[in-house]
């Protein structure tokens, strides 16, 4: 085996999988901006205050 098919495992077996992983971990980032970045602002009323869902939500369960 010479150092070229050497080089083209490591790059098969190491480097595509960890530049796959790489590039989906900022998709998620990207879609996870774009679909709940108006979440807060989607639940407050009209008057600014904090609707029942974002209440909810801070509330602490074990009080």
């Amino acid at each position: 085996m010479d150092i070229g098919g050497i080089i083209m495992i490591v790059a098969l077996v190491i480097a595509m999988p960890v530049g796959v992983l790489m590039s989906m971990g900022v998709l998620a980032g990207v879609l996870g901006s774009l679909v709940g970045g108006n979440s807060d602002r989607d639940n407050v009323t009209d008057a600014g205050e904090p609707n029942e869902y974002l209440a909810l939500a801070n509330t602490n369960p074990y009080e």
